[in-house]
């Protein structure tokens, strides 16, 4: 991604043209052991340790630019404890030293709040067919990201901040709101040379948007990877529960899969739906080893069922969360309840709270299916870093660490 301003501009876009500040709820860390956390014994930490390595690098990477403008670091001890997992990665891990290594370096805490229950949905890289040039088989472009393009807020950030606009339209008068879904769609920024690739339909792009990345198969049989780039910026607006308020579709058998199939069913309707989120997602085209797999934010590569999309209000980018969630059975290979331990590692708009977490199923057919029925409560327990400090032994149950872990994210 393009460079991006860490603070708001001057003159941007009054917040009038985006939705109504939710209410932050109340949130607490209560401290517990390391024998509360229903399943803890029986996870796979090795695999959990391995995703913690793919965030460190980005991690880091982000700490050195950040400390150039001023901002503020991640919470004590991250930075110290994936310089210890490069060491234990570096010899011989297994999945005993693997659970020792974040026993020793972080505490849980399981996170109180007054506001709804804890809620976990999936997501996933899509596999479609597509062409870089048009054709009666593939008219809808995917766009790349405009020159006029600017951030206002961080990329990492705009999931925290998305009932705000988080993208503008850089003029020579200043920063005013960019086209919407509708606009753009009808031609508002035509002749730019912005077409990237070529899918199907306005819906295979649409959901290509909502997940964030995917994979096109163009017909010489070469597969492209390809990632969110920016946005409009406007706030994200869920035509799942757009057509469940207006009486089209009830809401007991609302789900991906469905959505799509009514969407296919109502074609004189479809575009008139998708106008109705006027959030607007730009792609670029994944090469070399980056294009190994779907990226995270901060460009950290994904694990099926390891990656956890966050609320960056709460949850620094590369901290270990561990999720109790029994009602889901269907993602774990033998239906066990899904209780395990996994990195943040992206964000989304619709990703809102203390406890809201979205889950990355994978790429292809058979991951959107998961991703596409998973919408159930889950507990949170975030391991917050144990500070190393300077000739002393790393502290144990220190009640200030969940403290300096929100100062961290402000």
């Amino acid at each position: 991604m393009p460079p991006l301003p860490e603070k708001k501009p001057a003159n941007a876009p009054s917040p009038k043209t985006a939705s109504k500040t939710s209410r932050t709820p109340k949130v607490g860390y209560e401290p517990v052991r390391y024998n509360q956390l229903p399943g803890w014994q029986s996870d796979d930490h090795l695999a959990a340790l391995k995703t913690f390595m793919r965030s460190c690098e980005r991690v880091t990477f982000a700490v050195r630019v950040g400390a150039k403008s001023g901002k503020s670091s991640p919470p004590p001890g991250l930075l110290s404890a994936c310089e210890d997992a490069a060491a234990l990665m570096a010899g011989k891990a297994t999945k005993k030293n693997a659970r020792e290594f974040f026993e020793t370096h972080f505490t849980p805490h399981r996170v109180t709040h007054s506001g709804p229950d804890g809620l976990l949905t999936g997501y996933y890289e899509p596999l479609v067919k597509g062409a870089r040039k048009p054709s009666t088989s593939f008219t809808a472009p995917l766009l790349r990201r405009p020159r006029d393009l600017v951030n206002i807020v961080p990329e990492s950030e705009r999931g925290a901040k998305a009932h705000k606009l988080t993208h503008a339209l850089q003029t020579d008068a200043g920063l005013k709101p960019y086209p919407t879904r509708q606009q753009i769609e009808q031609g508002a920024l035509a002749g730019q040379k912005l077409e990237l690739l070529y899918l199907k339909d306005e819906l295979d792009v649409y959901f290509m948007q909502i997940q964030g990345s995917g994979r096109i198969a163009l017909p010489d049989g070469s597969m492209v990877r390809v990632t969110y780039d920016g946005k409009n910026g406007y706030p994200y607006t869920s035509i799942g529960r757009y057509l469940i308020d207006k009486g089209l579709f009830p809401a007991n058998r609302m789900s991906l899969q469905a959505l799509k199939a009514w969407l296919r069913t109502n074609p004189e309707r479809m575009r008139q739906v998708l106008w109705q989120n006027r959030s607007y997602v730009f792609f670029r085209e994944l090469k070399g080893e980056q294009a190994q797999s779907a990226m995270g934010v901060l460009e950290i590569p994904l694990t099926p069922r390891r990656s956890l999309a966050v609320d960056t209000r709460y949850h620094a980018i590369g901290m270990p969360v561990y999720v109790d969630a029994p009602e889901i059975t269907h993602i774990t290979k033998d239906k066990r309840p899904f209780q395990r331990l996994m990195i943040a590692q992206d964000v989304g708009s619709a990703i809102r709270g203390p406890e809201r977490g979205d889950i990355f199923c994978g790429s292809g057919d058979k991951a959107g299916r998961c991703a596409g029925i998973t919408k159930h409560h889950g507990t949170f327990y975030v391991l917050v870093p144990r500070e190393r400090m300077r000739g002393k032994s790393i502290k144990a149950h220190d009640k200030d660490q969940p403290k300096k872990f929100i100062q961290a994210r402000q």
